[in-house]
């Protein structure tokens, strides 16, 4: 199994509204954290996340966390 590649060593974290979203797990979407289809041809597949009121939220940004798409630190061992 294919690693995923590391956009940034740290998460991405921002204010969300309540809504349907795509956390990239493939790490080579140019909108990350979202998923932009760059996954294509891999085994690695977006994770939905549904978000339901607005929320502080920290996706992982290294694709490591064991809590994907949140992070949990993992970062912080690479």
């Amino acid at each position: 199994m294919d690693k995923p590649a590391v956009p940034q060593k740290k998460p991405f974290v921002m204010k969300i509204e309540p809504g349907k979203y795509a956390w990239c797990a493939c790490g080579k979407s140019a909108s990350q954290p979202y998923c932009d289809g760059s996954h294509k041809g891999t085994q690695f597949k977006p994770l939905i996340e549904v978000i339901d009121k607005p929320k502080n939220v920290a996706w992982c940004g290294c694709k490591s966390s064991a809590t994907p798409p949140f992070c949990d630190g993992s970062h912080s061992k690479l």
